[in-house]
């Protein structure tokens, strides 16, 4: 992700500022000198329950607090984001931008919601059908919103129905909320990413998400669901990065897949001592 905004933040059409990572261990790690990271503190031990999302929220409030940014805007993205074109600001104003996720559905779920966004705060509706990332949002307002989205968070996860109903969204559901509680409509923006193999072309699309697993057989037929006789996922890769030069995708695989590995293989090519840094996660654990 660090390798590819490097490339596209000063290129024609960007408006991308400087880069954080967000680490919320509570402790540097081996890569401190290669990204330029914040050090926030998890969570009370026990409190996320073995949801490690629910640090992110708190992670926001710390960093909004604590850090010097100098950037009017926002955008806050993940790791398996990568740029695959030059970023413009998508806010207009105070209006945020973010991503539609045709899995967060609040009208579907209203009855749940209600608990967190009383009837009289407005309808269901308000509630956008987005999380956190990819957002675009104007400093001073995340500021208001971010302890709201820890707060919801927090209650969503000590309510059983909720926990169940909403499992590893549930904190995209409390973003969404908190926005809500806080009178903000997102601008819903389709080209702020795309995600294979569900999407196919890049065009002019400007945040590639690898998180689903790209499974073809050597026909180049996606067999999703099932381990394909190529693939990409990146649970591949728990136990320690990619190596360098994975195989391409078989031909007939669509452009974004072959994208992807393209663009993963480039950044492995050139990020220096990758095979070491592999060598060293895979014997660490």
């Amino acid at each position: 992700m660090y390798y590819w905004y490097k490339k596209v933040k000063d290129m024609p059409g960007s408006d991308m500022g400087k880069f954080t990572r967000i680490l919320h261990s509570g402790r540097p790690d081996q890569l401190m000198d290669e990204i330029p990271t914040f050090v926030v503190d998890p969570l009370p031990e026990g409190l996320d329950r073995g949801y490690i999302v629910l640090n992110r929220p708190w992670a926001f409030v710390q960093w909004l607090e604590k850090a010097d940014i100098e950037e009017e805007y926002i955008l806050m993205a993940e790791p398996d984001h990568i740029f695959v074109n030059p970023l413009p600001n998508l806010a207009h104003g105070s209006q945020p931008a973010g991503f539609p996720f045709f899995y967060i559905k609040p009208v579907e779920n209203e009855k749940i919601l209600r608990k967190f966004y009383p009837e009289d705060k407005g309808p269901v509706t308000d509630v956008d059908p987005i999380g956190n990332s990819p957002v675009i949002i104007q400093k001073s307002l995340m500021e208001e919103i971010a302890p709201t989205w820890v707060n919801i968070s927090l209650r969503m996860k000590d309510d059983p129905e909720t926990d169940k109903a909403f499992g590893w969204v549930l904190e995209m559901y409390a973003y969404a909320v908190a926005s809500a509680l806080h009178g903000v409509k997102h601008i819903l923006r389709k080209d702020f990413m795309l995600q294979p193999p569900w999407d196919l072309h890049i065009g002019k699309k400007f945040i590639l998400h690898y998180t689903y697993g790209c499974d073809y057989n050597l026909k180049g037929q996606l067999t999703y669901g099932k381990i394909g006789e190529w693939r990409f996922d990146k649970r591949s890769y728990l136990m320690g990065p990619p190596p360098k030069n994975l195989t391409l995708p078989p031909p007939g695989v669509p452009e974004s897949v072959v994208r992807l590995v393209k663009m993963v293989n480039e950044a492995t090519a050139n990020i220096p001592e990758w095979d070491s840094l592999n060598g060293r996660s895979r014997s660490r654990r």
